[in-house]
């Protein structure tokens, strides 16, 4: 019996990094569809955070990983996982499908991925290689796609989207 045909982005590590983190990135974004402004801003934990809050966080994230730190780019987004009223929810995930684009648009210009960041991080004095970026953002994404499991399902009971 033959071995099935390997898909072409298993050849390729950067492909196999970019669709982990986009496989993430879909998670926090299921997690949030079909649900009203007023749920997507709901705290579901004392500390405030929301389903939206987390999507403008990993804005920022990628943003500042792939932007400030590797090209070393002034970005203007916010950390914050408060989104202000006047922040509609499309906004918000447009931002992050945009920032999420920039991001894969960056690592597939990069001709190596062992390409050290222009920048360290803010308050660190290392400059790691863009590999070790993308692998950052993967952990970040999903530790945040567990949080808006978690916040779904205390909203509606929705489990495995």
């Amino acid at each position: 019996m033959s071995e099935p045909v390997r898909p072409q982005w298993l050849e390729s590590e950067r492909e196999v990094l970019l669709r982990y983190l986009e496989k993430m990135r879909q998670a926090v974004t299921r997690a949030c569809a079909g649900l009203s402004d007023a749920d997507l801003r709901a705290p579901g934990v004392p500390s405030g955070t929301n389903l939206l809050g987390l999507i403008q966080h990993l804005t920022w994230c990628g943003e500042h990983w792939f932007q400030r730190v590797f090209l070393d780019v002034e970005i203007a987004s916010d950390e914050s996982m408060r989104v202000p009223a006047s922040r509609t929810a499309e906004e918000v995930l447009t931002a992050y499908r945009q920032a999420a684009a920039r991001s894969d648009e960056i690592v597939r210009d990069c001709p190596d991925l062992a390409t050290l960041a222009a920048a360290a991080n803010p308050g660190e004095e290392l400059r790691v290689p863009l590999r070790a970026i993308v692998a950052h953002m993967i952990e970040e994404t999903g530790r945040h796609a567990g949080h808006a499991d978690i916040l779904r399902e205390q909203l509606d009971g929705a489990t495995g989207l």
